[in-house]
């Protein structure tokens, strides 16, 4: 978040100076020339920037969320590249205009107080609403860029906060600041940040297929570089630096830099130093209005007097009119259920309705006018592939599936709940292919994975079989220092069946359970199994005490390998497993919150990772089809963080989480989290689907 968050905190700053600048110079110039009674306007002028932009991001957000997702890359690039022009133009117009900003704003107010009130509100909001809107274009693609909004908001509004303050230090002449030196610093670094937001604008563009080059790269150090450490991660969000650059990214980098910064550093030369407290020069003040005198009365037959407005009218208007605007934008922008029409969803009548839409973003309402309750699928009737989704529609009900059509075949399936599929007449829609559909999976299609996996697990339970017998001898026969090596052992061999454990029911409990919620904790009596033994192994306990532990923990492994191949494993499992287990390693192993006293959490949690490539071995038939590019990327991150793991295995020895070294522990965590979000997707990829 905070990595994300310094170029929009640059941003803010830098245009709220300006802003604040400007705006102070009009307060400053109208209280000079007595002119107090005219500072509402100032602010009403300001009120109608603050709106307008306010407005051009909401439209910026909706209706890009309304487009496809290639329409949406494109337009995405597009505005990254004019929000790099509108941030080019400004530090350069800045760096020359900087020195002559208070008289040329002065000499508008003297004009303004001449002309009239509209005239001075137009002033004010013209002043602010272009620094606004170039602050609204900015942090939305920064934000884009991020995938993320709450960091680029925190730095903008911390930016234009501090920015505030600054403005009221100058204008009450209690700072002293070199503005010159300020607006030439923010604008070096705004510059390189620019160059970071274009690359990225370009790469959106190759994405939306506007631009080649999409495959052509020119870095590729997504093998070497952990994209989720400390620096990997304050480079992309501060500089949108990548490990995975094209060819036209780097020379679109390159080239606006090398370009742009020196023709900015050539300029600063010749910039002078500015003033630091606006002192504008009393403007004229208006002529006096003829006093009435006691003795004039009103003439009874001119006409009547006019009804004063209220004073609080034109400022809520300036408000609310680009509040309205924008909303009208959003709402005919954002897409409308295909031919305003309900679609009928039934054994009998599905798909009742349904007319060929048009390519984009569309919102589809689904009617239930059967008798039970139905699952609804927008499918490729040639592929059976999955654009939308909709589970346990109830009779008479209406509920709306939002997807993204593209070029192509689509077709409706209907399935009640006590029924056959039924599927609607398909219909063509023109135009280039590009909407994502997922292969669905059948719970024949994960009938091969399960026996695979499970006569891993079956092999794997042998082993422990095994293992936690010799744990036992060894602990019986008191020799203890063997005893915490047969013990590690054989732990690692339970946790590298991580994905088999939410069917060893009660087993899991008695086997590795934790002493958390026991009322005696660590000694209480319920407290068995793996951690129990190597709590006390590790805390110099007598063999006598942990014969009975050890004695136990043999016999139930012996009673898992015997029960599970007569317990259920629902096939959908197998997919959540592959992020599940991870997710665990990564709460309790990687933060220590297991550790009895062995310091192997790291052990442990290569173990994990282990049974998580085992898993996706068994998967991986499945994924290569539906997800081609996402296994290379996944196996990359396993041998990442298998390295890391590694490394910290020294003579037999695993380093214990608590005395990682910063560094070291920062890139495990975040090569666990990028592995994390990287299989992410396997859930719903391999999601069982009655459609299929």
């Amino acid at each position: 978040m905070w990595d994300d968050a310094f170029p929009s905190f640059l941003i803010g700053l830098r245009e709220g100076l300006e802003a604040g600048l400007i705006v102070s110079v009009l307060v400053a110039s109208l209280v000079r020339a007595g002119a107090k009674s005219r500072l509402p306007q100032v602010w009403t002028g300001v009120l109608a920037a603050i709106a307008l932009s306010m407005s051009f991001g909401a439209v910026l957000t909706f209706t890009a969320a309304s487009l496809s997702t290639a329409a949406q890359e494109a337009f995405g690039g597009t505005l990254s590249i004019v929000a790099v022009a509108f941030v080019t133009a400004m530090v350069f117009w800045m760096r020359r205009s900087a020195r002559s900003l208070a008289g040329e704003i002065k000499e508008k107010v003297t004009e303004a107080l001449a002309m009239g009130a509209g005239v001075l509100v137009l002033t004010s909001f013209l002043a602010v609403g272009r620094e606004g809107l170039e602050t609204a274009l900015f942090l939305w693609t920064t934000a884009r860029a991020a995938n993320e909004s709450a960091g680029p908001l925190t730095g903008a509004g911390i930016g234009l906060v501090l920015a505030a303050v600054l403005c009221w230090g100058l204008y009450r002449r209690v700072l002293s600041i070199n503005l010159t030196r300020f607006f030439t610093a923010t604008g070096a670094v705004l510059i390189v940040i620019a160059a970071g937001v274009l690359g990225y604008g370009l790469r959106d563009l190759q994405e939306g297929g506007v631009l080649p080059g999409g495959t052509a790269y020119a870095v590729d150090l997504s093998g070497s570089v952990d994209a989720g450490s400390w620096y990997s991660t304050l480079l992309q969000g501060v500089l949108n630096l990548t490990p995975t650059m094209t060819w036209l990214q780097v020379a679109g980098y390159v080239g606006y830099l090398g370009v742009v910064m020196t023709l900015f550093v050539r300029g600063v030369r010749g910039v002078g130093v500015l003033g630091v407290a606006p002192t504008p020069t009393p403007a004229p003040a208006p002529a006096p209005t003829p006093s009435r005198t006691a003795s004039a009365a009103p003439d009874p037959t001119g006409p009547a007097p006019t009804r004063r407005r209220p004073a609080w009218l034109v400022p809520v208007a300036v408000v609310a009119v680009p509040a309205v605007l924008a909303g009208l934008v959003v709402a005919l922008a954002r897409p409308k259920p295909a031919g305003g029409e309900t679609v009928a969803v039934s054994a009998k009548d599905c798909g009742q309705g349904f007319t060929a839409p048009e390519p984009g973003r569309r919102t589809f309402q689904m009617r239930n006018t059967g008798d039970q309750t139905s699952e609804v699928y927008l499918i490729d009737p040639a592929t059976d592939a999955v654009y939308g989704e909709i589970e346990g529609l109830a009779p008479g009900t209406t509920r709306d599936l939002v997807a993204t059509v593209a070029g192509g075949t689509y077709a409706w399936r209907c399935v009640p709940s006590d029924g056959k599929a039924v599927t609607s007449k398909a219909v063509r829609v023109g135009g280039a292919a590009g909407a994502g559909a997922v292969l669905p999976v059948s719970e024949r299609d994960l009938a091969g994975p399960l026996r695979a996996y499970k006569a891993y697990v079956n092999r794997g339970l042998a082993t422990l079989v095994t293992e936690t017998r010799t744990l036992s001898d060894d602990i019986r026969s008191g020799h203890l220092d063997r005893a915490r090596a047969a013990w590690l052992t054989a732990h690692r061999t339970y946790a590298s069946l991580g994905a088999a454990y939410g069917t060893f029911e009660d087993f899991d409990q008695k086997i590795n359970g934790r002493p958390d919620g026991l009322p005696g904790g660590v000694h209480d009596k319920d407290f068995t199994g793996f951690q129990r033994i190597e709590y006390g192994l590790w805390h110099d306990r007598p063999a006598g005490e942990l014969t009975g532990p050890a004695r136990q923990l043999a016999a139930d492994a012996a009673g898992l390998r015997k029960a599970f191949p007569h317990q259920d494993f629902d096939p959908s499992d197998l997919p959540l497993r592959a992020h599940e287990i991870l997710e665990n390693t990564l709460q309790f192993e990687l933060t220590g919150d297991t550790d009895q006293g062995s310091g192997t959490g790291l052990a442990t949690a290569d173990a994990n990772l282990a049974g998580t490539r085992e898993l996706l071995t068994v998967l991986r038939p499945l994924l290569t089809t539906r997800a081609p590019h996402l296994l290379p990327t996944v196996d990359a991150d396993i041998a990442r963080l298998g390295a890391l793991l590694d490394a910290e295995h020294r003579d037999g020895r695993w380093t214990p989480v608590d005395r990682l070294g910063r560094t070291a522990k920062d890139r495990i965590d975040g090569a666990t989290g990028q592995l994390l979000e990287d299989l992410s997707p396997v859930p719903d990829l391999l999601e069982i689907r009655k459609s299929a």
